[in-house]
């Protein structure tokens, strides 16, 4: 079976359209039908089914895409490995995680990854929406699950919880609340428990939300509710590991809180020999360690 013929039908039912597969491979529509043509002839089967709004595969179609896109990804971790070595680590490593973790803990701290290697092309994808690995959507994972794959490397960094928290400016102004009915003197600044969210976080908004808050403010990630908090316009629902970078923030009703929330890092079984991966893991537990010891030091648990 022709391999260029199998790049180029491989490319065309990821994108779905010649036309789009002609622009990823750089060569023309008519060039690519003509491909898709061959290959059919060849396998003696019609591969698509085609409509004005796009092409659809058969089943013999589907079939086909499946043992291409094992060997697609096979290609892939195949040329990670060849490019890294034990002294560069250059090329792409895309790694997924949630808005919150990925604006307030991890975005943050990858300047120390590279100024260690300059060369690493980190595709950051935010995403509440947990993406499949198994099928390349990222090569790494941070989530606030435990991840459901077998063929998935995994490894607990830590457990984490909402909390409640004001600036201090807030609280000298408006005070300190003491009980949770005195919530309905303040402004509390959250997601909406209907939102993506982990369910922890959503069960403690809720319950908030039964106090007979005075006032809120829904923002729908908790980049926006740390800002919201920072600008002194209430009291945030907001997970505790940002504390390590905003130590000035005052924690409101101690005993208030949701349950614990695990936190994964995962990746394929097979990129655990990649290079990339393997730096980039290795800095995550390296960060892990330092935000631990500054909570113990902090005496914050």
């Amino acid at each position: 079976m022709d391999w260029d013929k199998l790049r180029i039908f491989h490319a065309v039912a990821d994108a779905g359209s010649l036309t789009h597969a002609g622009d990823t491979l750089h060569l023309s529509q008519s060039a690519v039908s003509r491909q898709i043509r061959a290959l059919e002839e060849s396998l003696g089967t019609t591969l698509f089914h085609r409509h004005a709004r796009g092409l659809i595969l058969t089943e013999q179609g589907e079939l086909l895409f499946e043992a291409t896109s094992a060997m697609a990804r096979k290609l892939d971790s195949a040329s990670a490995r060849i490019r890294d070595s034990e002294e560069n680590v250059l090329g792409e490593l895309k790694v997924t995680t949630t808005v919150g973790f990925g604006t307030l803990w991890l975005a943050p701290r990858l300047v120390k990854l590279y100024e260690k290697f300059p060369d690493l092309r980190i595709d950051l994808l935010l995403k509440e929406r947990v993406l499949d690995l198994p099928m390349r959507e990222a090569d790494v994972a941070i989530r606030m699950k435990e991840p459901s794959q077998s063929d998935l490397i995994r490894r607990r960094l830590l457990n984490i919880r909402m909390r409640l928290y004001a600036s201090p400016e807030y609280v000298a102004a408006r005070g300190m609340p003491v009980t949770l009915e005195d919530l309905s003197k303040h402004r509390l600044i959250c997601q909406k428990p209907d939102q993506p969210q982990v369910a922890a976080g959503a069960r403690l908004v809720q319950e908030l939300m039964a106090q007979n808050v005075g006032s809120t403010l829904t923002v729908n990630n908790y980049f926006g509710v740390l800002q919201a908090v920072l600008a002194n316009l209430g009291i945030g629902v907001l997970p505790d590991y940002l504390t390590a970078d905003h130590p000035q923030l005052v924690r409101i009703l101690p005993d208030t809180e949701s349950g614990e929330v695990p936190v994964f890092l995962a990746y394929p079984e097979e990129l655990r020999q990649t290079r990339r991966v393997a730096v980039f893991r290795d800095f995550v537990l390296e960060e892990i360690q330092a935000y631990r010891r500054h909570q113990s030091e902090a005496g914050q648990t």
